[in-house]
């Protein structure tokens, strides 16, 4: 999943308009989802962070991320390119129960979407799968391992998060590049299957 710098995004000798697809990227909050959109963006993100103050106290919940002093408001956003010409658009969410409002817009048109865990706190991310499950959006759970964070294998926390047998489980370091660019593929290939599997099924009813 190696991306080239772009010039408009197209390759050369490439005619006609990019292939355009999107990912979200979601989760509890201080999960890492900028993080990640900022080690894999060809582009300098597009954050929208604001820096946490007295206004949050007792409505979020800081207790496993002391050391966080901002936060997502509304979303992050990055770019990938791929020598074909065609774009990866990132859109990492808030991960605030108030900013949820947020979700219904950014997942418009999404392919796909990433639920990054924190192992010290799995439930936070009950949300974010429960909201994917819903609205039948392909996505993949990815854990995402802090320094002195438990470690679970990958049925474990299937497991814990009570996933149907289909939704891809991986591990990951959000600060890597190489490891975003797995979860990544594993969730363009899964967005893409689900999605002709779906209208397989449509064709036969």
């Amino acid at each position: 999943m190696d991306s080239a710098p772009s010039d408009h995004g197209a390759a050369a000798g490439v005619t006609g308009p990019p292939v355009v697809a999107k990912i979200l990227i979601a989760g509890g909050f201080g999960v890492g989802k900028t993080t990640l959109v900022g080690a894999i963006s060809e582009v300098r993100p597009l954050r929208t962070e604001e820096l946490l103050t007295d206004m949050g106290i007792g409505v979020d919940d800081t207790s496993d991320v002391a050391g966080k002093a901002t936060t997502t408001v509304a979303m992050d956003f990055g770019r990938i390119t791929f020598p074909s010409g065609a774009l990866l658009y990132l859109f990492g969410t808030p991960g605030q129960e108030r900013f949820w409002f947020m979700w219904d817009e950014l997942c418009f048109g999404a392919l796909g979407a990433v639920v990054l865990a924190d192992t010290r706190r799995l439930a936070d991310c009950f949300a974010s799968v429960d909201y994917f499950e819903r609205r039948e959006t392909p996505f993949v759970v990815a854990a995402n391992y802090f320094d002195g964070s438990p470690r679970y294998d990958v049925a474990e926390i299937r497991d814990a998060l009570d996933l149907d047998p289909d939704v891809p489980v991986l591990l990951c370091d959000a600060r890597r590049r190489e490891s975003v660019k797995d979860v990544l593929i594993a969730t363009v290939t899964h967005s893409l299957t689900r999605g002709r599997f779906a209208r397989t099924a449509h064709a036969r009813r």
